[in-house]
């Protein structure tokens, strides 16, 4: 093929035109991000337009699942092409819903309330996505590295498995929780009703801020450990003195402790709030470094071609990064074929102890960090910066999430790297990225009050309440490594090294698109009372798929009589989409609607399956 080089490249898409059909919650945004990454959307008479234009549905169990199908083709590529599809033929998976409840995502979003609940906002589509577009740009890559062109298939049932990844490790680990997961948690209400969230990451200014409060103590001392592991098993089984608590003081009381003790405390924000304010910024930004090469097709360090189904092979990622955002985006680079090295702290990562273990080891730490290399490095030392100095040399990326300005502190910024490697992508997973003003901590459950998740997920007639599912640290994860890939792609085709940065901020406006475009329109933005509320069964739970949800709610009284296998086939027999509702995580391997895609790892930790396939 011709040479995807080209000088004049700004963005990794530019010059490529792409077609796409298929469910909009998960087309619309593979086709917003190719705009943002510079392609430009076929006409009919395009000749990129004919993969697409005569692909056809699957065949599902209820009504048929259609496939959604994309080409990209220009700028001397092969077409590339990617198809989506929610599950595998028979499963009875057919749309955001029922991926939702078979996959799990149901049962852990639920757990703050006892039982399973849907998400009132599309996550498996968002994320089924912005996988897709992943899958594009990693076929892209490898065709500028020598490669073969590939077609990658993505399926949405997958990428709900990789979303809940963490808590279905911990559910098929060797021992139990240490805070077992129980209804209850944040966030906590004020005494004139301002709903906010509470933050800290120190068990002493925890104990600060409720003392100055006036918390019992035996219950500030309760708090304490299910408030510290409520990432872990999206729950939080608080004292309900705590709750008590905050309802007897004004909301600027409560400020000004959580201010004197160290904590952040942020009132939860409208769709409309958040809407008013929306800068409309892409979920991440490339910045090409340094000068352009005379020769773009050799600036660029050649590594040997990658192997069918592994487009990064030959690739070397150097990640630093803590808890779930920027791990999981090294993670999803490793399984596109990437080597990855992982800088951890003297003495290891601390996270390596979490409860609960398979194998000695934290059974959430290898969901994100299984098949990483790890390298002990202090990076306050200066003998240990130039051995990470010597690392990047020979790697392709660097990326961190540190908290804002240590890079810049520790002489670890991009400029400094990129002394060392310059054609490397720098790449940073952040909080805020910058954004907001006077922003809290940059972590996930504020993130999603400060921006109108907790609205967003729930539908109306239910009191905001953001996820106790970590939902920003997964989808900011999959937007870094997003970001990465159309960085590699952009400096193939440039040999620029490039900066790239994206944020849990631009994770939550990915989730909460559609709401706020009704909110800015004047509508309303959430979804309407009861929307993708499970159906109890006689032994379990059931959920509709949207599209079926009124008609099977109007014969819920008959359905809650009936064992579940009974249920879903009635409904089924008149046409109706409806699936089981997954309520053990740990039974899931055994799931027939899987069959089989969940394996072990090395250690004995359950493992979801890629959520890409390449051919």
């Amino acid at each position: 093929m011709a040479s995807p080089v080209t000088t004049r490249t700004v963005r990794p898409l530019d010059t490529l035109r792409f077609d796409i059909s298929g469910p909009p919650q998960i087309t619309d945004v593979v086709a917003d991000h190719l705009r943002l990454l510079g392609a430009e959307r076929a006409t009919s008479a395009d000749p990129a337009a004919a993969p697409a234009a005569h692909a056809g549905p699957i065949a599902a169990a209820g009504p048929i699942a259609p496939t959604g199908h994309a080409v990209l083709t220009g700028a001397g590529f092969a077409p590339a092409e990617a198809a989506t599809v929610w599950a595998a033929p028979g499963s009875g998976i057919a749309d955001e819903a029922t991926v939702q409840a078979a996959t799990g995502i149901m049962a852990v979003h639920g757990r703050r309330d006892g039982a399973p609940h849907g998400l009132a906002a599309d996550y498996a589509a968002t994320a089924t996505g912005i996988l897709t577009v992943q899958g594009l740009l990693a076929g892209l890559l490898a065709q500028a590295r020598g490669g073969a062109p590939a077609r990658v298939e993505t399926r949405a049932d997958h990428a709900g498995l990789l979303a809940v990844s963490q808590y279905l490790a911990a559910a098929g680990a060797d021992e139990a929780e240490a805070v077992a997961p129980a209804p209850g948690g944040p966030p906590f209400t004020s005494a004139e009703g301002v709903r906010f969230e509470l933050e800290t990451l120190d068990a002493g200014v925890w104990a600060a801020f409720w003392r100055a409060l006036d918390a019992p103590a035996d219950a500030l001392r309760a708090g304490w450990r299910p408030f510290q592991f409520r990432y872990a098993t999206a729950s939080a089984p608080l004292p309900d003195a705590l709750h008590r608590t905050t309802r007897s003081h004004a909301f600027a009381r409560i400020r000004q402790a959580a201010a004197d003790a160290g904590a952040d405390v942020c009132a939860l924000r409208t769709l409309a709030e958040r809407a008013a304010e929306h800068d409309g910024a892409a979920p991440w930004t490339l910045d090409p470094l340094g000068t352009p090469p005379a020769d773009p097709g050799t600036a660029v360090r050649r590594r040997p071609a990658p192997s069918p189904g592994r487009p990064l092979a030959g690739l070397t990622v150097v990640e630093a990064g803590r808890r779930i955002q920027a791990p999981l985006a090294a993670h999803l680079l490793g399984l596109l074929g990437a080597e990855v090295i992982r800088v951890e702290p003297p003495g290891g990562d601390p996270l390596r102890g979490m409860p609960p273990a398979c194998s000695g080891t934290s059974a959430r730490w290898l969901a994100l960090n299984r098949g990483k290399q790890a390298v002990e490095i202090d990076i306050k030392a200066p003998g240990d910066r130039r051995r990470l100095y010597e690392l990047v040399a020979g790697a392709d990326v660097f990326l961190h999430n540190w908290a804002p300005g240590k890079a810049g502190e520790l002489g670890l910024d991009a400029e400094h790297l990129t002394a060392v490697q310059p054609a490397l992508v720098y790449a940073y997973t952040s909080g805020w990225a910058g954004r907001i003003g006077d922003a809290p901590m940059g972590t996930d459950f504020m993130v999603q009050a400060r921006t109108g998740v907790g609205e967003a997920v729930r539908p109306d007639g239910e009191p905001p309440a953001p996820s106790l599912m970590t939902l920003l640290d997964v989808l900011g994860g999959l937007t870094g490594a997003e970001a990465v890939l159309a960085g590699l792609l952009l400096r193939e085709r440039t040999g620029r090294a490039v900066r790239v940065d994206s944020s849990l901020l631009g994770a939550a406006d990915l989730l909460t698109a559609p709401a706020l475009r009704r909110a800015a329109s004047g509508g309303e933005p959430r979804r309407p009372a009861g929307f993708r509320r499970p159906l109890p069964t006689a032994d379990g739970w059931i959920a509709p798929g949207d599209d079926s949800a009124a008609v099977v709610a109007a014969v819920a009284d008959a359905v809650r009589e009936l064992p579940t296998d009974e249920a879903l086939h009635r409904l089924r027999t008149r046409g109706l989409t409806a699936t089981a509702v997954t309520t053990d995580l740990a039974a899931l391997h055994r799931d027939p609607r899987f069959a089989g895609s969940i394996g072990r790892d090395a250690h004995g930790a359950p493992a979801v399956p890629d959520p890409w396939s390449f051919a």
